[in-house]
């Protein structure tokens, strides 16, 4: 009998995860060299390199949390009950979040400060006397966690979940019910795209994230309903069909979004304002461009992706331990090339490398020293048998 969840590890939704992972820490990457705020910023910035950018810009958090909620439903599948998965997402999230902001984390903020707003102190001295004491500098909380603020949104909207997975069965294969209807049929597409115009444009307007947990409103909205979706897809075989069905007409409208999107950055830069219209026309494309891409990339995952590798247990393993790494790893790096005599395209390259050496050194030797795995979001070994795929999920 059909229960509308897939049957056994779905594969494809591993491979997404993973991709999408990596195409976030090749965004950050590029953010040192675009007009936009990050923490170390190569000079001159690129203004052209804005429209690769918006290939992924409008969906890559919500496509992470996305994949999350996927991740999070599998995993109470192999959960003896809701208290025992919401203790083990404390425990892999928590402890990973707590550490990076006590350690990983420290280099990114002191790097901004010295960069961008004259800090006149070394790092020895930012950790000793600034970092861990509350306080904000030009605009800098500290302590923070930067990045890792995706892992505490993760763990917050899994709490929640958790506590929405007590009411009543009813209400829930109800709530089940309704989304169907509204997603498992032609309004798949826009029914997405509407929501993602509406959460933006009128919640709070704009797509910048405060990162700010208490405030956040738009991005809760967004990020927290593609949590949902998430679950959803993976308990309902007649939104995963559809998703299928319809993930090319998306690649296109995604494409066609991106296109959009390009044009506009290209014919008015910077702070060069668009006619009502035009702007109308840029958010339209911008959330189509969200929606679709997320659709079509699923749908990809679903019908072509769901095969096993050899490779693909050890990369679902890595792909926290590289997010938690990655932009520490990046700012790092960029703060010594401002340095260094080097071309964009240099900096582009040794930054992308330094990256991915970093990722691969922080996640292999943080495995193999039995305390640092929690430390950098890994189970901790047993010898037992080992670890369920699933339980590498984020």
């Amino acid at each position: 009998m059909e229960t509308g969840k897939p049957a056994g590890r779905h594969y494809g939704m591993d491979w997404l995860r993973i991709g999408a992972f990596q195409l976030l820490i090749l965004y950050h990457v590029g953010m040192a060299f675009v007009p936009w705020d990050f923490s170390v910023k190569m000079t001159p910035p690129i203004g052209w390199a804005v429209v690769p950018m918006f290939l992924t810009n409008p969906w890559r958090l919500s496509l992470l949390f996305v994949v999350s909620g996927f991740a999070s439903a599998a995993l109470l599948e192999r959960s003896p009950g809701i208290g025992a998965l919401m203790r083990s997402r404390l425990a892999r999230l928590g402890i990973p979040l707590l550490f990076g902001i006590a350690v990983i984390v420290t280099p990114q903020p002191w790097v901004e400060l010295v960069t961008q707003h004259g800090y006149a102190h070394g790092f020895g001295y930012f950790l000793a006397h600034d970092y861990y004491r509350p306080q904000q500098l030009h605009g800098v909380f500290m302590p923070t966690y930067m990045h890792l603020w995706f892992v505490v949104y993760l763990l917050v909207y899994t709490l929640v979940w958790g506590a929405l997975l007590t009411l009543p069965k009813a209400w829930i294969a109800a709530a089940k019910s309704i989304a169907e209807r509204l997603l498992a049929g032609p309004a798949l597409l826009p029914f997405g795209t509407a929501t993602f115009f509406l959460i933006h444009n009128f919640v709070s307007p704009g797509w910048s994230d405060t990162h700010l947990l208490v405030n956040d409103w738009s991005a809760h909205l967004d990020y927290f309903s593609a949590f949902l979706f998430g679950v959803l897809l993976r308990n309902s075989h007649a939104v995963r069909s559809t998703v299928a069905r319809w993930w090319k007409p998306a690649a296109v409208a995604a494409i066609l979004g991106w296109a959009y999107l390009a044009w506009a950055e290209l014919a008015y830069p910077g702070d060069v304002r668009m006619s009502y219209t035009l702007g109308l026309l840029y958010r339209i494309a911008r959330s189509t461009e969200a929606w679709s891409a997320i659709i079509a990339l699923v749908g990809v995952a679903e019908t072509h992706w769901n095969r096993d590798s050899k490779w693909r247990p050890m990369l679902a393993e890595a792909v926290f331990p590289f997010y938690i790494i990655h932009q520490t790893a990046i700012v790092a790096a960029g703060y010594w090339l401002l340095s260094t005599p080097t071309t964009g395209l240099e900096r582009f390259l040794i930054l992308v490398a330094a990256t991915a050496a970093g990722c691969w050194a922080f996640y292999l030797i943080g495995r193999a020293i039995e305390p640092l795995r929690p430390l950098i979001g890994l189970k901790r070994r047993t010898a037992v048998k080992p670890v369920p795929a699933n339980a590498l999920l984020v």
